[in-house]
C-alpha cells in the first residue's frame, strides 16, 4: 500500500514544494519574506508550527518568524539564542542529509540552554517513528558563500511520523530556496536603505548648492570663482551682482578677465604672493571707468568630493573708504594741517632716509660714488684722486674691496649695504662739479608784526600762500616742508653749490611780493641758509647746519633789506 502510494506523495510533495516556493518570490520586505517561509511549512510541507531563528550581526540567532501557535508565537517571537548554544545544537544528533535531528532520548541536555523553545511533554513513542514532542529538526540555511543565514525550526508533522526520505528532501530543498529568498530579500532591503540615503544625500547636496548658490548671488559683498592651474589658472568663471557692481562691469566681460588682468600693475605681486589656501591681500582693482578701487581678497579653494577640479573662491570687500581714511590719517600725521607741506616729522624721515651712518674721510665725486655704490671695488673715492688703499674700510670698503655693512641715519629697520648711493656736499661754497642734496632753511622776516598787528587769521593765510610759492618755485620730486612757526625748509636733490644759491634767490623773489589778506596788502621778507646732507651725519645734524647758515645770512644783511616791505 505504501509502495504503491509513493509516485503520488512524490508528486503532491513537488507540486506543494512548488507553490510554497513561489509564494517566497513575491513577498517585498524582508519580514515579508521570513513570514512567508514559516507559513509556506506550515501550509505545504505539513508541519503544524514552524519558526526561523535569523543570525543577527553580532552573529547571535533570534527567533524573527513563527506560525501555527499564536501562543507560542507570542512566547518566543524575538527572543535571542547565542551562536555557542546554536553551533552545540547543530552538532548534535543525526545527520539526515543536510538537516539535523535531535531525537527526544537525546535532547534531554538541551532543557537548560538559552535557545528559545516551546517543546512539551509527552508519552514515549508507540512505533519507531513515531514523533515526540521533544524531538528536534532543524533545517539550517546558508548564503552562497556557506556562511550561516538561519535555522529552521519544524515540529509536529501532521502525519505524527518522522519525514521520510522525500519529507526530509522536500524540507532540504524549502531551506535551499528560503536561503536565497533571505538574501534577496535583505539585498533587496539594502539597496532601498543604499537608495533612501543616496537620495537624501542628493537631497541634502541639492540644497547646499541652493543655499551656496543663493550666499553667493545675494552677498552684499563681491564673489568670484576662479580656476586653478592649468592654462586658464585665475580666469574668473563666475562673479556675483555685488562685484560686478563694484567694478561697473557685467558677468560676461568679467569671465574673460582673471583678476591679474584687473589689478593695478604697482600690486600685481601683492596678488602673485598671496596664498590661495586662505590668502589674504589689500590691493587696487580697475574699474570699467578707468579708475581704481581699494578691495580686500580673501581666497579659499573648493574641491569636489572626488578630489577633482578645484576651483578659487575669492571674496571682494570694498575697503576705498577705509583705505581712504587710513591715507588721510598718514597724511595728518606727517603733513601740516595749516598749508598741508610735509612736516618736521616728515621732512626728517625723508632726510634720514638718503643719509647711512658710513662716515666719509674724504667727499666722492658723483660719478666715483656710483662706481664704489654699484661695482664695490676699491677704487678711486675721492673728487681729488685719493685711493682707497690699504685703508678702504674706513671709507666703507674692507681690504678685500667689499662693501663694509652699513646702517641708516633712520636706526631702526637699516640693513646690510645694498644699492646705496652715498650722499655727498660739495667741498666749499664755489662750484666745484659736485653734485648733492642741498637743504635750505628758510625763515620770514616780518611775519612776527603782522601776526601782531593783524592778528592769527592774517598770519595763517600768510603762511599758506608762502608754502604755496615755495611749493610752486622747486621741482617736481623736490620737498619743501614746514618746519614750525614761520620756518621752512626746501630738500633739492641734484644741486651744486651755484644751482643752490640761485634756488634761494629765486624763492626769496617769489616770496617778497605782497600777499592780500581780507582787502589788505602785507609784504614778508626771506632769509635763506644753505646746508648740505652728507652720508656720516644726522638729520639733526643736517637741519641744524642749515639753521646756523641761515642765521649767518640774516645777521649779514640789515633789517630793511631783510624785509622788503
Amino acid at each position: 500500500m505504501e509502495t504503491e502510494s509513493e509516485p503520488y506523495v512524490r508528486l503532491a510533495t513537488l507540486r506543494q514544494l512548488h507553490r510554497v516556493v513561489a509564494e517566497l518570490n513575491t513577498a517585498r520586505s524582508l519580514a515579508d519574506t521570513l513570514q512567508t517561509v514559516v507559513d509556506g511549512i506550515v501550509t505545504g510541507l505539513g508541519y503544524e508550527l514552524a519558526c526561523v531563528n535569523l543570525v543577527r550581526p553580532d552573529g547571535d540567532l533570534v527567533v524573527a518568524a513563527f506560525a501555527g501557535d499564536p501562543a507560542a508565537e507570542a512566547l518566543i517571537t524575538g527572543r535571542v539564542g547565542s551562536r555557542a548554544s546554536w553551533e552545540r545544537r547543530l552538532a548534535m544528533g543525526e545527520d539526515w542529509d543536510g538537516l539535523r535531528f535531535i531525537p527526544h532520548t537525546e535532547g534531554w541536555v538541551l532543557l537548560e540552554d538559552d535557545v528559545p523553545q516551546w517543546h512539551t511533554d509527552g508519552p514515549d513513542p508507540r512505533f519507531e517513528d513515531e514523533w515526540h514532542p521533544e524531538d528536534r529538526l532543524y533545517a539550517p540555511m546558508y548564503a552562497s558563500g556557506g556562511e550561516l543565514l538561519g535555522v529552521i525550526s519544524v515540529d509536529r508533522p501532521r502525519n505524527g511520523r518522522h519525514p521520510g526520505a522525500w519529507g526530509r528532501e522536500a524540507l532540504q530543498m524549502y531551506a535551499f530556496q528560503a536561503a536565497i529568498a533571505i538574501s534577496n530579500a535583505r539585498l533587496r532591503a539594502n539597496m532601498q536603505r543604499a537608495l533612501v540615503r543616496l537620495e537624501r544625500e542628493q537631497q541634502a547636496l541639492r540644497a547646499s548648492e541652493e543655499s551656496f548658490r543663493q550666499a553667493f548671488e545675494y552677498a552684499p559683498s563681491g564673489m568670484a570663482i576662479a580656476e586653478m592651474g592649468g592654462d586658464q589658472h585665475g580666469r574668473l568663471l563666475r562673479t556675483n551682482d555685488a562685484l560686478c557692481r563694484l567694478l561697473g562691469r557685467p558677468a560676461s566681460v568679467l569671465r574673460r578677465y582673471s583678476f591679474s588682468d584687473l589689478v593695478h600693475p604697482e600690486d600685481i605681486g601683492t596678488l602673485l604672493r598671496t596664498s590661495a589656501e586662505g590668502g589674504r591681500a589689500e590691493l587696487r582693482l580697475g574699474r570699467r571707468d578707468g579708475t581704481y578701487l581699494w578691495v580686500s581678497l580673501r581666497n579659499s579653494v573648493v574641491a569636489d568630493a572626488a578630489d577633482g577640479p578645484r576651483f578659487l573662491l575669492t571674496h571682494v570687500e570694498d575697503i576705498e573708504e577705509r583705505k581712504r581714511h587710513e591715507l588721510q590719517l598718514a597724511h595728518r600725521a606727517s603733513h601740516d594741517s595749516l598749508t598741508g607741506l610735509p612736516n618736521s616729522a616728515e621732512l626728517r624721515a625723508r632726510l634720514s632716509a638718503r643719509l647711512c651712518r658710513l662716515p666719509q674721510a674724504v667727499r666722492a665725486g658723483a660719478v666715483e660714488a656710483l662706481d664704489a655704490a654699484y661695482e664695490g671695488q676699491g677704487g678711486a673715492v675721492g673728487a681729488g684722486g685719493g685711493g682707497a688703499g690699504a685703508g678702504g674700510a674706513e671709507h666703507g670698503f674692507r681690504p678685500d674691496g667689499f662693501p663694509e655693512p652699513f646702517e641708516l641715519s633712520g636706526g631702526a629697520g637699516a640693513g646690510p649695504y645694498d644699492h646705496h648711493v652715498h650722499t655727498v656736499a660739495p667741498a666749499s661754497e664755489l662750484d666745484d662739479g659736485t653734485k648733492g642734496l642741498a637743504v635750505l632753511f628758510c625763515d620770514l622776516d616780518g611775519f612776527k608784526s603782522i601776526n601782531d598787528r593783524f592778528g592769527h587769521h592774517t598770519g595763517d593765510a600768510v603762511l599758506i600762500e608762502v608754502a604755496r610759492r615755495l611749493t610752486t618755485g622747486v621741482r617736481d620730486g623736490d620737498t619743501v616742508a614746514r618746519l614750525g612757526g614761520d620756518e621752512f625748509v626746501v630738500l633739492a636733490d641734484g644741486l651744486g653749490a651755484a644751482d643752490a644759491a640761485d634756488l634761494a634767490v629765486r624763492l626769496r623773489n617769489a616770496i617778497v611780493p605782497p600777499i592780500r589778506v581780507d582787502g589788505r596788502a602785507v609784504r614778508v621778507g626771506a632769509s635763506f641758509g644753505i646746508g648740505w646732507a652728507s652720508c656720516g651725519m644726522s638729520a639733526e645734524e643736517v637741519l641744524r647746519s642749515a639753521d646756523q647758515r641761515m642765521y649767518m645770512e640774516k645777521r649779514s644783511r640789515s633789517k630793511a633789506h631783510r624785509r622788503a616791505g
